[in-house]
């Protein structure tokens, strides 16, 4: 199955994609839309191009496992998907993830507007890579 992982943000969202052996996580891009009825389309478009049978929304939990406005903001805007598209929706924790993708790219020296650009990306493979473990060890 091919599932999608997105990586929510106010101003840029990453996406990425796995293999259909749910083997490997792949950065797609980065959408640059503050609207969030607008990203959603883009988002179920993107998700029909890629052809994913379902979507995981990065869950950005407050180290404490609270959940503080960012993870209320994820969980808003999973539901507006939920309501463009058939596929079924799911959030997936996404603790440190910017911070382990900006590690993944100060490690290979990506820096500047390639950065900005790129980060996002990174964060919603490294979502998905851990979901896709998850799911390999739950089997």
């Amino acid at each position: 199955m091919i599932i999608m992982s997105i990586d929510y943000g106010d101003a840029r969202t990453g996406a990425a994609v796995s293999d259909k052996y749910e083997m490997l996580a792949f950065p797609v891009c980065v959408i640059h839309e503050k609207d969030k009825g607008l990203l959603s389309e883009k988002i179920v478009c993107l998700a029909k191009e890629k052809e994913a049978e379902l979507i995981i929304v990065g869950y950005p939990k407050n180290m404490d496992g609270s959940e503080g406005f960012k993870a209320q903001a994820a969980a808003e805007f999973a539901d507006i998907l939920k309501e463009s598209t058939n596929l079924p929706i799911e959030l997936w924790d996404e603790r440190l993830t910017t911070v382990s993708a900006h590690k993944i790219l100060n490690d290979n020296n990506v820096r500047g507007k390639k950065r900005k650009d790129t980060v996002d990306a990174v964060a919603a493979v490294i979502i998905l890579q851990s979901y896709l473990e998850y799911r390999k060890n739950r089997a």
